[in-house]
């Protein structure tokens, strides 16, 4: 059995955990505060600022991994390299993992070096510079930390008006010690997807089917599987990933986003973990959850299919106000549903808009699947989070 170093320990560290642990792997869960979600469930944890290099130098020498498995950004993933070096295995590798926790590195790598389609696009590392770049590239205009999740620190411009507060806004949400953003031509699309794909040491890549969701402050409120795109709008999703995943190189699951305008397929992010919106293959859409793929992609477990069993949908519950001590209403009007389930996360503390928990609801391939939707969203709306 391996042992495994999770650097983060949130909702989805959490799952990943549980499906680890369901395989007989021990899990060492690290994030810089204590009692984080996937703490309670993991074999052993440690509590670090994971900027602080010397001090991830100091776990990884300590528990001496089989695997290193990063969960969020801000972690200094320079040491990757050395790490490597050293014969540690990180997850997918440790030119992915800096590629992705920069939207820097990983937008330039799409757009210039693999020639994908993106949104025009622009670099500010000052006010100043955030003004040239909204001329640049227009308005309106969405404005990202280059290291952030969640939704934090993201904005839209709309007026030239709204630069300075973006720029500030960009600053508190950003996570690391990187005041660069990039700037992003808002994309007015039709729809846009997460497509989970999974790449093997030896096997095929595999995609699960396409993940629809919804945001709200950069953060996913609602997703869904399958969402409904044309076979060769799906085609050219999934000859993107694989090409963008291959130039990374490891083995794992990925979140790759896409926005969808008139059957043009825009590349947008990429995570090389479990996805926020993949939470809804926990309703069981598929016969392996992404935290199940994650992990057998990363012990070098064959994977031959991904198949969807049903469709389903999930709906966050979030905080509405900061808390030391949230508690929680409402359970039992997801209980007695039939077909619907709750996952609270854990969280120690509450603040506005923090995701709280997940509300699933599923239903056969047959039926329509914009209800399921609504509902998903109708019950999540019942849990209350007292604060």
């Amino acid at each position: 059995m391996s042992k495994i170093i999770l650097l983060g320990s949130g909702e989805l560290g959490k799952e990943f955990v549980i499906a680890a642990q369901r395989l007989g792997q021990t899990i060492i869960a690290i994030d810089a505060y204590p009692n984080a979600p996937a703490m309670q469930v993991a074999d052993d944890f440690e509590v670090i600022n994971m900027l602080d290099g010397a001090a991830l130098d100091r776990v990884i020498e300590k528990h001496q991994p089989d695997f290193i498995v990063p969960e969020i950004e801000a972690i200094r993933t320079e040491r990757f390299y050395a790490y490597e070096q050293q014969g540690y295995r990180v997850v997918p590798s440790a030119k992915a993992a800096n590629f992705t926790m920069n939207r820097r590195a990983i937008r330039d790598l799409a757009a210039t070096g693999l020639g994908l389609k993106t949104a025009p696009f622009a670099y500010a590392k000052s006010l100043e510079e955030l003004k040239e770049a909204v001329t640049a590239v227009g308005v309106p205009c969405v404005v990202k930390p280059l290291m952030s999740s969640s939704g934090k620190g993201q904005s839209t411009i709309k007026t030239i008006d709204q630069i300075d507060s973006c720029w500030a806004y960009a600053q508190e949400g950003s996570r690391g010690d990187v005041a660069e953003v990039i700037v992003e031509a808002f994309i007015n699309f039709d729809y846009e997807i997460t497509l989970l794909t999974v790449t093997q040491n030896q096997g095929p890549t595999l995609f699960c089917p396409p993940i629809g969701h919804r945001q709200e402050r950069g953060d996913y409120q609602e997703s869904w599987q399958p969402a409904a795109m044309k076979d060769t709008v799906r085609q050219t999703a999934q000859d993107m990933a694989h090409k963008v995943t291959q130039a990374l190189g490891g083995a794992g699951l990925w979140g790759v986003e896409f926005f969808i305008v008139q059957d043009m397929v825009y590349f947008s992010e990429l995570s090389p973990r479990p996805h926020d919106t993949g939470m809804v293959t926990l309703a069981g859409t598929q016969n392996l959850n992404e935290f199940e793929l994650h992990l057998r992609a990363i012990l070098g477990l064959p994977l031959s299919d991904i198949r969807l069993e049903r469709q389903g949908a999930s709906a966050v519950i979030l905080a509405p106000e900061a808390s030391d001590h949230p508690t929680f209403e409402g359970l039992e009007s997801i209980t007695k549903e039939d077909k619907a389930d709750v996952r609270i996360f854990g969280k120690p503390t509450a603040r506005p808009f923090r995701r709280m928990g997940v509300v699933l609801v599923h239903s056969p391939l047959d039926q329509e699947i914009e209800p399921l939707i609504e509902q998903a969203k109708a019950l999540a709306s019942k849990v209350k989070v007292n604060c």
